[in-house]
Formats: C-alpha cells, structure tokens, sequence
C-alpha cells in the first residue's frame, strides 16, 4: 500500500480510502489512485486485514446434495447475493445429513473465522441439527422449518402446493393425485400440505400419494402405477425431473397427456418447458431466497434486529400444455 501511495502521490490514508470506496476522496484522486494499483498489480492482504478489523468478509454456507436442481439453486442465488453484498463465500457440501455431519460442517466454518452462516437445511434432520451452532456466529437457515433460534428464509411450499391443485381442479378434474418427494424434506411436507388443504377446501376426497425420491427414475414408477388406474385424470408430481419421469411412463403405457391426464410439476427446471408436453409448473425464486437470507444475515452483522426472522417468498404458477379442462 506505501508503493501504490508513493506511485500516485498520495498518503497511505488515501489509498485506504479508496481501496474501502470512502466518499470523501476527489475523483480525480481516486482515478490516480487506481491507476497506481493497476500498474503496479497491488492486492490487498486479507488476512491481514480480518486481522485488523475482527472481520473476514467471508460468510459460510453449509448445504445438502448440490446434485438436486432446488437446492443447488439456491445455493447459486445465496453466492451471488453474498459477492454483489460485498463478501466472499466458503461452502461445505455435506452427502449425508446427520449431527455429527452438519456440527463438523459448522465447527470447520468457525475455524476459518467466518463472519456469519447460512445453512440450506430442506430436511428435518438439518433442520434439528440447527441445535450444534456455534455460539454467537450470526446464522439463517434457508427451508429450515418455523423460525426458532435462527432466522429463516423460504419458499412458501404449503402455498405451491395450493396454487398446483387448485387450478387443477379449476379445469373441472374431480380429485387430483399426488406423487411426493421424501417424507424427511420439509418442502415435500409442505407441497402435500398443501395439496391436502386445496382437495379439502373443495370438498373433494385425497387419493393416497405415491412417494418418490426426486428422481425421473421414481416418478417413472409411480408413473406406471398411474397409468393403470382407470379413474386417474389429474397428477401434481413434487417436482420437474419426477414429473419426467411421469410424462415417459404415460407415454409408454399410450396415455396421452393432457388429452387424458394433466399433469403439475414443482420448479421449473430450465428445462421443462421442453418437456413432451411442456409442462406446467410452480417456479420458485431461487435468486429471491439467496439475497433475502443475505439481507438478513447482514442485518444481524451489522448490528441490527437480533430476534429472529421468518421470510416467505411466494411461489408463481407457470401455465404451459400440459394441462386441460376435462
């Protein structure tokens, strides 16, 4: 920093302000000042600067089975919110989840002095293991169930499951099936809470649902169980890439869709509006969920409200072809 100071001609205290982009620096300084940083290649030296100021810029995240499009997603949207806020970002990708898992996964976090945590928990059990946090680490958990100790950022999925059912029923089908995801992930929970609450409202009876595990592969099967039912003529799967696996199974057993069954997805994956038919779907806001539960991490490093949160993105209906009015 002395070299860049000495290159354009300025104090050490300027270029600090520029480098921390302080307003009171003239423009005409700031320019000097960057050029001196350009030219001679200067990077600033992190650690000595968390050293200073008892602060890392570095959140970390601890998530679930990036595999899956949901919570890769937001994992995506949380990354992009921390950089455009200013911080880097340190993730933990755990296989399994587990307590001693997720308390390895936040202790290592810890270690590395991060300056807060978010940790994307969709299933019970992370949401549990919340309890090992370490102490006076500021955290959101994203899909974390009701807000307790830690504030919580998420899809309202009871309403996505709604919103899917009811315009299925607008289309004059008499009940609506439902192929879920696991019953340990919350969103699962929360779509077929939903789905109940939509067949309740309207007096109309709920079939028993067919569990998947999010893969093509076992919305294929329950597909097929489908496919064999006579009375069957609306299914809402849990999500796009069940959903695929639905659309092959009816394909293969000659049950055209929509013409005799529509089918809801839940996401929208890039890509299923190239489904054979393009389907109809709910989307959720992954971007909208990573920079909300940074908004709220910061409030909390920043010294703001300590009581936790609890915000709720809505979800939006995607009308596509893969519906139709019976």
């Amino acid at each position: 920093m002395a070299d860049v100071a000495k290159e354009a001609g300025v104090s050490h205290q300027t270029v600090s302000r520029v480098l921390n982009d302080h307003p009171n620096v003239r423009g005409e300084t700031r320019t000097r000042v960057l050029e001196a940083i350009d030219k001679l290649g200067y990077r600033r030296n992190l650690v000595a600067r968390a050293l200073v100021t008892k602060h890392s810029r570095t959140l970390g995240v601890v998530s679930f089975d990036t595999t899956l499009y949901g919570p890769a997603s937001t994992v995506y949207g949380i990354e992009q919110a921390a950089r455009a806020a200013g911080y880097f970002v340190s993730i933990v990708s755990l296989k399994s989840i587990d307590r001693a898992g997720v308390r390895d996964a936040l202790d290592y976090l810890a270690d590395q002095a991060v300056d807060g945590i978010v940790v994307v928990a969709p299933q019970r059990s992370a949401a549990q293991a919340l309890a090992d946090l370490p102490l006076g680490v500021p955290t959101v958990a994203v899909e974390g169930g009701e807000a307790g100790e830690v504030s919580v950022v998420s899809v309202d999925q009871v309403e996505g499951g709604r919103l899917a059912t009811e315009h299925l029923l607008s289309l004059g089908h008499e009940t609506v099936w439902h192929v879920s995801g696991p019953s340990d992930w919350l969103e699962a929970e929360g779509r077929v809470a939903g789905w109940r609450a939509a067949l309740e409202q309207a007096g109309r009876e709920a079939p028993r649902p067919l569990a998947g595990d999010w893969s093509p592969r076992s919305g294929y099967e329950a597909g097929r169980s489908l496919a064999s039912m006579t009375n069957v003529t609306a299914v809402f799967v849990a999500n796009d890439q069940m959903a695929l696996g639905v659309l092959r199974a009816f394909t293969e057993q000659g049950v055209r869709v929509p013409e005799r069954v529509s089918v809801v997805g839940f996401d929208d994956i890039p890509e299923s509006e190239f489904f054979s038919p393009p389907l109809t779907t709910i989307r959720q806001d992954f971007d909208a969920v990573g920079r909300h539960s940074i908004e709220v991490l910061v409030r909390q490093l920043e010294g703001g409200p300590q009581e936790p949160e609890r915000l709720v993105v809505p979800p939006m209906f995607v009308a596509r072809v893969s519906t139709t009015r019976v």
